[in-house]
C-alpha cells in the first residue's frame, strides 16, 4: 500500500456532508436511479358491440400495495414528502476554519528603565525599549545625547547604574557568556588587533566564539567577498583605511551569525558604493529574523534603511516607533530637529571672521 497521503482524505465525511443535500432535493432518501422502465406492448383485442341497453360497469381499483420499487399509478394522491433529516457536521474542505492560535515573539532586546549615571551627570535616564526579531532600528541624537553609552550597557562595555538589559531573555549582567554569544558588536572607539592580517582577524574571532576551522574559514572567505575587501585579506589591520577599518570590523561583528548587531556609526568614514554594500548586507540580515541596532548622525540614512527609530535627547528617549510613526508628514531630520529643540537664539558675533589676517 502506498505511504503517499490521499489527496481528498477519507470518502466518509463527504458522503455524510452531501447527502442531507441530495434528501432535501429529493424528499427521501438519496438512491441510486433505477433504469428506465420499458412498458410491454398492449395488445388490443376486438371491441364485441354493447349489448343492447346494457349500462357499462366502472371496473374496480385494485386497492393493493404497488411492490418495492414500482412506480405508483398517475391517479394515485401523492405522498408527502419526507422531512428531510439534520444535516450532519459538515467536514468538508469548505467549512469555515478557526484561525490558529497566534504565538507571542519574544523580544530580542529588552531595555527596562536602563540608567547611567557618572556623578552628577545623567548620561542615560530611565531608558526603555524593546526590539523584536527583524526589526533594523536606528537610534538617533544630537552630540552628547547618550546614544554611545546606552550602546555599551546594551553590550555588555559599561555597567548600568539602574536597570536591566536582556538579550534573547538573558540578563547581560547576570550570564554576561550567554548574552553575548547572541551580540554583534561595532562600538565606537574601535580597537582591533591590528597586528594581525584582515583574513587572520576574521579567522581567530570566528574560532573564539566556538566555530570549528573549517566553518571560520569558510565565512572569512564568504565575508571578504560579501564586503569586498578579498584583495585586503593578506594586509595587517594597522594599514588599513578607517573605512575598510570599519568594514573588516563589521565582517567580524557578524561572522558567528548573532541576533542582535548594535552598531555604533557603521558607515562613518565609509565609501558610498561600500556604504551601499553595507547597508544591504544589513538589510538582508534583518529580513532573515535578525536584530540590528545601530546608531547615526545622517537622517536621511536613517530614514532610506531603517524601519524603527529611537530619539534620545539629553539621556531620555523622548520617541520611539515606525519611521513613519515618528516623522508624521515630515522629513526624518525636520522632526528629529524639532524634537531635539532647535536653537533659535542669535549666534554669537563672529564679525572678525570676516577681516581675513594679512
Amino acid at each position: 500500500m502506498s505511504d503517499e497521503p490521499s489527496v481528498g482524505g477519507p470518502l466518509e465525511p463527504i458522503l455524510e456532508a452531501v447527502s442531507p443535500l441530495v434528501e432535501g432535493a429529493t424528499g427521501g432518501a438519496a438512491r441510486a436511479p433505477s433504469p428506465p422502465r420499458q412498458s410491454a406492448p398492449k395488445s388490443r383485442a376486438p371491441r364485441k358491440p354493447a349489448a343492447s341497453g346494457a349500462t357499462k360497469k366502472p371496473t374496480p381499483r385494485s386497492t393493493a400495495k404497488p411492490a418495492s420499487g414500482a412506480k405508483p399509478a398517475a391517479d394515485e394522491a401523492p405522498k408527502p414528502a419526507r422531512k428531510p433529516s439534520r444535516p450532519a457536521a459538515k467536514t468538508s474542505a469548505k467549512s469555515p476554519r478557526k484561525p490558529a492560535p497566534r504565538i507571542p515573539v519574544e523580544p530580542v532586546l529588552e531595555l527596562d528603565h536602563l540608567t547611567k549615571r557618572f556623578g552628577e551627570v545623567v548620561a542615560a535616564d530611565d531608558v526603555t525599549l524593546s526590539l523584536d526579531p527583524g526589526t533594523f532600528t536606528g537610534i538617533v541624537g544630537p552630540n552628547g545625547a547618550g546614544k554611545t553609552t546606552t550602546l555599551n550597557m546594551i553590550t555588555g562595555l559599561l555597567r548600568p547604574t539602574s536597570g536591566s538589559v536582556k538579550v534573547a531573555g538573558v540578563d547581560v549582567w547576570k550570564d554576561p557568556l550567554a548574552a553575548k554569544r547572541q551580540i554583534g558588536v561595532l562600538p565606537d572607539r574601535l580597537h582591533t588587533f591590528d597586528r594581525l592580517t584582515g583574513g587572520q582577524l576574521l579567522y581567530y574571532t570566528a574560532v573564539l566564539h566556538g566555530l570549528d576551522r573549517e566553518t571560520a574559514r569558510r565565512r572569512t572567505q564568504e565575508l571578504a567577498d560579501a564586503f569586498k575587501i578579498e584583495h585586503a585579506m593578506s594586509r595587517l589591520v594597522t594599514d588599513y583605511s578607517s573605512g575598510m577599518l570599519k568594514k573588516v570590523a563589521l565582517a567580524a561583528a557578524l561572522i558567528h551569525a548573532p541576533r542582535l548587531l548594535v552598531l555604533d556609526e557603521p558607515f562613518e568614514s565609509v565609501d558610498p558604493v561600500s556604504a551601499m554594500t553595507v547597508a544591504q548586507i544589513l538589510k538582508d540580515f534583518a529580513a532573515a529574523g535578525g536584530t540590528v541596532l545601530l546608531s547615526s548622525h545622517s537622517m536621511e540614512l536613517v530614514q532610506r534603511i531603517c524601519d524603527h527609530v529611537a530619539v534620545i535627547v539629553e539621556g531620555r528617549l523622548i520617541a520611539g516607533g515606525t519611521v513613519d510613526e515618528v516623522r508624521g508628514d515630515q522629513s526624518l531630520q525636520e522632526r528629529f530637529i524639532e524634537l531635539a529643540g532647535h536653537d533659535t537664539e542669535t549666534i554669537a558675533d563672529l564679525t572678525w571672521l570676516h577681516r581675513f589676517s594679512g
